[in-house]
């Protein structure tokens, strides 16, 4: 078997060369593994099978490796870069995961490298190409990826390489293995769903997400399960999938004003589709909340701006990112992280967008 040239080459008995200093990253590599595997093993983490453990731990007796503590040194193998991921850059649901990833790796030395997955003016799959291109040249230590589909590439390419990576409210199924940081979906639908029902309301339109989305399934199940608790029946027609875009929040916002029986009240799957929400009820002569109430989801910049400010669930978008910045960082260093499902409270900001049905206040 053939190893890799360079300096300071020491070895077992049996002839087998390794490198005198072996990173966390470059143990797992040999031994076939993930930086979190040898992890688990260094750390006497019990969720590892009993042959992965035999296999880390002779290469890490073959190699002499000492794992680093910390607060030491970085590695000299490391670039001090950390790239992002996210959708686009022109919603305030990217501009706030954004900010806290920013705030995060600020006193840390690491700098930031932000990439796009969607822009219109933007060719998708040449946007890919540049970054794993730019990923196969091992320039950066660790990833966080805000992903709006599921991009089993960029994920493939991350673990063939065995970079560090943490995802941000996920879409998918990740696997047993992936870390990520997401928020409580469910609770905060059921709770606005809540609110909604307290103040009087009966017909609810849901605008939800795409509906492969983890997050899209969690806020419907929160919205069914609310109205069940009130022994409401769930009406279908009154449940339309959005894609989490302005447009798609006036458009099925149009045809729910357009039923024989029309909503009282409107419950988006994100802000944006609140204001497209906001747009078709002021092009039908309904008033916000006077005629429909309006509820979001996410909290962004935009939503005390509106009028009349809107009320909506308040997702941590940057905490999440800050706690992503967190888990990354001890991954990168071949240290353990408390869990690798991370949720975040949700809660709902009541602001001038709901009233009970008929406008009283």
């Amino acid at each position: 078997m053939s190893m890799p040239t360079g300096t300071g080459h020491t070895g077992p008995t049996d002839g087998t060369a390794v490198p005198l200093r072996l990173t966390v990253r470059e143990l797992a590599a040999r031994a076939g593994v993930s930086p979190m595997t040898v992890s688990r093993v260094l750390n006497k983490r019990p969720d590892v099978a009993p042959e992965t453990r035999e296999r880390v731990e002779r290469m890490i007796a073959q190699s002499g490796f000492v794992p680093q503590r910390s607060g030491g040194a970085r590695s000299e193998s490391r670039h001090g870069l950390v790239d992002l991921v996210v959708p686009a850059l022109d919603t305030g649901y990217s501009l706030e995961i954004v900010r806290g990833v920013e705030a995060a790796l600020e006193p840390t030395g690491y700098r930031l490298v932000l990439s796009c997955t969607y822009s219109s003016s933007r060719d998708v799959a040449k946007q890919e190409r540049m970054w794993l291109a730019k990923l196969s040249q091992g320039r950066t230590d660790g990833a966080i990826l805000v992903l709006y589909a599921e991009q089993s590439r960029r994920l493939e390419a991350l673990r063939r390489r065995h970079v560090p990576f943490v995802i941000v409210d996920p879409v998918g199924d990740l696997g047993p293995d992936v870390p990520s940081v997401g928020a409580t979906n469910w609770a905060g639908a059921r709770g606005a769903t809540e609110y909604l029902l307290s103040l009087g309301h009966r017909r609810i339109g849901f605008i939800g997400g795409p509906p492969e989305h983890i997050c899209t399934v969690e806020r419907l199940s929160g919205y069914r399960s609310a109205l069940e608790a009130a022994d409401l029946p769930l009406d279908n027609e009154l449940v339309r999938p959005g894609n989490f875009l302005e447009e798609m929040g006036y458009k099925h916002t149009i045809e729910l004003m357009e039923l024989a029986q029309p909503p009282t009240a409107i419950f988006a799957g994100n802000d944006s589709q609140a204001l497209g929400a906001y747009a078709a009820l002021r092009q039908l002569g309904k008033r916000v909340p006077e005629d429909v109430s309006v509820v979001g989801f996410d909290d962004t910049l935009v939503a005390p701006l509106v009028t009349p400010p809107l009320t909506t669930v308040r997702q941590p978008l940057a905490d999440m990112g800050r706690f992503a910045v967190r888990n990354l960082l001890r991954l990168i260093e071949g240290r353990p992280i408390s869990s690798l499902r991370v949720q975040l409270a949700t809660n709902l900001v009541i602001r001038g967008s709901c009233a009970p049905p008929g406008g009283r206040s």
